[in-house]
């Protein structure tokens, strides 16, 4: 049973269509649909892990990117810092050529005027032309000294200042430093986390790769035992049918006529036939998308709906004399699930007075055992699908 569109009914049906995988046994295979659906589990699960890994790696990648773009800006501090510096120390031995030349100066002064002895002080005396004038000249001999005494000072001053600076800078320079060799130590521990999320990243996708291997190969040999089984199933029934021909009369209520012998096909019919035995089932409680897909895989399209929607549209016949290899056959209610009740159950008449189904795994069964088991509430019918007669 499936619904191709979302409506209302969809949980109803995945929770309550859990009972039809019990609906009647089935010959076990070696490798199975569930053996498959584990498979696809650990490929999913998988998938997972490796987005989950690959968005670390992402994120690591990011976080190395930022921190890249810090320690390079810490670089170009420090070279900014030392250029400063640089600069600084450049302009404090200017000054102190600049002191040492003034302190030459000063000194030279001071010895020569020590040696003039009072002499200076006389020469200033009696060149003066009057007392103003004497005072001025001595008060501009006190302004000279002063004046480099100051200039003197000054210099120092400047100097201290720039060596301030200086210090300054260099502290500076060392804390950079010290930041720049943190943030390659942080940048060396991201590089080991990254090589180490690459290896398990690696690790999933070979993992994965083995599980799609383990998936496929599972498949071939489930496509293998199935059509093995089927064949089996049609020589079977090949066998059964005069016997079930005498007794076609029985099963379900207004279902008449017996089954043509034979079921040979060729055409178009042999196309539907032969995609039944080679499309897995997509799972318990889907027995209109198998159909479907069924018909899909055989190049004459995707029907929608669900087995109640099928039976309603397209089976048209309860009379046993017209159903050909290729038909739906379908009940559009059946009381032996609760989804049964409310959707149905659907299959594919593959001739021989066999059919198949899908109940979590692909059946093939007597068609009159079906007609039997489904119609105690509905008459069991059949059809061309979409109206596509099959020759």
């Amino acid at each position: 049973m499936e619904l191709n569109n979302i409506s209302r009914r969809d949980a109803l049906r995945i929770f309550a269509g859990a009972g039809l995988a019990t609906v009647l046994p089935r010959v076990a295979l070696a490798v199975d649909q569930k053996d498959v659906d584990s498979t696809n589990a650990q490929i999913e699960e998988t998938k997972k892990q490796l987005a989950k890994v690959q968005g670390e790696l992402d994120d690591i990648a990011a976080e190395y990117e930022k921190l890249s773009k810090k320690q390079s800006d810490t670089l170009d501090q420090i070279e900014q810092t030392q250029g400063k510096i640089t600069d600084v120390e450049k302009d404090i031995s200017e000054k102190e050529d600049e002191l040492s030349e003034k302190k030459k100066r000063l000194a030279k002064r001071v010895s020569e005027s020590y040696q003039a002895g009072s002499a200076g002080f006389l020469d200033v005396l009696f060149s003066s032309a009057s007392f103003e004038e004497l005072e001025s000249n001595v008060y501009y001999m006190d302004k000279i000294s002063e004046s480099d005494s100051r200039m003197i000072q000054e210099v120092k001053d400047l100097k201290a200042e720039l060596v301030s600076q200086r210090d300054t800078l260099q502290e500076q320079k060392a804390q950079l430093e010290s930041l720049s060799a943190t943030q390659q130590k942080q940048l060396k521990e991201m590089e080991s986390k990254q090589a180490e999320t690459q290896s398990v990243l690696a690790g999933l996708s070979d993992q994965q790769k083995k599980l799609m291997d383990q998936r496929d190969s599972e498949l071939a040999a489930m496509a293998k035992e199935k059509a093995e089984q089927a064949a089996a199933a049609k020589k079977a029934a090949a066998a059964a049918a005069a016997r079930n021909s005498s007794n076609s009369g029985a099963g379900a209520a207004n279902v008449t006529g017996a089954i043509s012998g034979g079921g040979a096909t060729t055409g178009s019919q042999q196309a539907v036939v032969s995609a039944c035995h080679t499309t897995p089932s997509p799972g318990l409680g889907l027995c209109a998308m198998w159909v479907s897909q069924v018909f899909s895989n055989a190049g004459y399209g995707y029907a929608s709906g669900n087995a109640c929607d099928m039976y309603n549209a397209w089976c048209t016949s309860s009379n046993r004399g017209d159903l050909k290899p290729g038909m739906i056959v379908a009940v559009s209610s059946h009381a032996h699930t609760a989804a049964g009740r409310i959707y149905g159950h659907i299959g594919i008449y593959v001739g021989g007075g066999v059919m198949m189904d899908n109940v979590g795994y692909i059946r093939t069964i007597n068609v009159n055992e079906w007609i039997s088991y489904y119609g105690t509430t509905v008459t069991p019918r059949w059809g061309w699908l979409m109206g596509i007669k099959l020759a």
